[in-house]
């Protein structure tokens, strides 16, 4: 049995005339008339009772036009489904985030933005830690992410993209004394004590802060370590010590925080989008270009 032969069925049952059908399907009467004959014989059921004056649908051939019709239907949802995967409108795509990535609008954007142009592309998203999310990439458990400057050696299978740059920014309690200047060098943080993520958590970050010490001629003091930035900044308005996270943290507003630019002009980090340098997907590649796209409107 082929599609053929159902939609050549379906022709006759919607018609019950077998000219009619005959031109509706652009084929000859007596082949459409071989067709559903063999349909039949196929079957082992006889579908339509036919004379000379009349042409009408036997109860098997009544319950076979519903699955029939059905079974069409599926298949030309099929074809509509694989075409928009070829053109990346229809998948799934795995896409992995930093702690901070959300708290940036250019992260809404994006995501908003494809999910408008993309209806169809289940987005499944994860937030992972810079390091833990290169791993993954290159272990194809995620088709891409949205990582921090790494700071350290990433697989090689994995090809980073820069979107966007970000200062850090220093948060410290109210009543510190640095909070009382508008901007803070990281040499004026010798000595202080520092709440940051674990070392072995995978963020940028953390390797990040140590170079930019080491820079200033000091190892930072680590007192405290929590796993969540909204810890962090809690544990600082706690008096726990002082902490340096991605400016984008500021949107967390907690009594007995403050936030200081850091005055050195590399204390920044940068947002990149990471994918297998091999990626053929089109639901990759359509996702590239409109982040590539939004990165570029300055959002």
């Amino acid at each position: 049995m082929e599609l053929r032969h159902l939609r050549y069925f379906v022709a006759v049952a919607e018609e019950l005339h077998f000219t009619r059908a005959a031109e509706r399907l652009h084929i000859g009467q007596p082949p459409l008339s071989q067709q559903i004959q063999a349909l039949e014989a196929e079957l082992g059921a006889q579908l339509l009772d036919r004379n000379k004056r009349s042409v009408r649908l036997t109860e098997a051939g009544r319950l076979f036009l519903d699955d029939a019709r059905r079974i069409l239907a599926l298949s030309e949802q099929a074809a509509i489904t694989a075409q928009r995967a070829q053109r990346g409108e229809a998948g799934e795509l795995r896409i992995g985030f930093t702690f901070s990535t959300p708290f940036t609008p250019y992260f809404a954007t994006v995501i908003n933005r494809y999910r408008q142009q993309f209806p169809h592309v289940s987005l499944t998203l994860q937030e992972i830690a810079t390091l833990h999310q290169l791993e993954a990439i290159a272990a194809r458990t995620l088709d891409l992410g949205f990582v921090r400057t790494p700071e350290t050696t990433f697989p090689d299978a994995i090809k980073l993209t820069e979107l966007r740059q970000d200062p850090l920014l220093l948060v410290l309690p109210v009543d510190h004394p640095l909070a009382a200047k508008t901007a803070v060098a990281v040499a004026d943080l010798a000595g202080e004590a520092f709440v940051m993520y674990p070392k072995n958590a995978g963020t940028g970050i953390y390797i990040r802060i140590f170079r930019l010490c080491r820079a200033a001629g000091f190892i930072p003091r680590i007192t405290q370590e929590a796993g969540e930035a909204s810890t962090i900044i809690g544990l600082v308005a706690a008096g726990c010590g002082i902490s340096v996270l991605p400016a984008s943290f500021d949107r967390i507003r907690m009594d007995g925080v403050c936030y200081r630019p850091i005055a050195d002009p590399q204390a920044t980090t940068s947002l990149f989008l990471a994918l297998r340098d091999d990626e053929t997907s089109p639901l990759v590649t359509a996702f590239v270009k409109l982040a590539e796209a939004v990165a570029q409107e300055g959002k």
